[in-house]
């Protein structure tokens, strides 16, 4: 039996190492705030942290996170107080919403290492997260007010 911790819980995955981490947060675990987008790793809708790192969670395995911290949406705050989910909140980022628990994950993870980051690093680190709805003006707003706190 494959374990990984998820948001804090030695969870078992299944016993297939080979499984994509994104099934089994979802599938397994129920933890379904991150989302299938495309299955190659370009979207960004499966992101979740590993270790501390935006991963995508599609293209990682169990046996790959086997032991490992993994981070889905539910984990970031598990009351949904986060700085990136108030400021979201806040400035109405959402359109459809099916890509924003991926693009806050990236967010915080930039976060983590660059607490302050310009507008050309946050647009940079979020590059590789699609948004179908074209929310981008609005992420990079939100992510500035997380990072500055006004």
């Amino acid at each position: 039996m494959v374990k990984i911790i998820l948001n804090g819980t030695e969870t078992e995955v299944g016993d297939d190492p080979s499984m994509p981490l994104l099934w089994a947060i979802r599938d397994l675990a129920g933890a379904t705030g991150t989302k299938y987008g495309c299955g190659v790793g370009l979207c960004g809708a499966c992101t979740v942290h590993v270790d501390g790192k935006a991963e995508r969670s599609c293209q990682v395995t169990v046996g790959d996170a086997e032991g490992r911290e993994v981070t889905s949406i539910e984990g970031l705050d598990p009351s949904g107080d986060h700085r990136l989910q108030a400021a979201w909140r806040e400035l109405n980022v959402p359109q459809c919403g099916f890509c924003q628990a991926g693009q806050i994950m990236q967010a915080a993870s930039l976060l983590a290492e660059n607490p302050k980051p310009t507008d050309d690093e946050i647009l940079s680190a979020m590059s590789n997260n699609v948004c179908r709805c074209g929310c981008y003006q609005r992420i990079v707003a939100a992510v500035r007010l997380a990072s500055t706190g006004s």
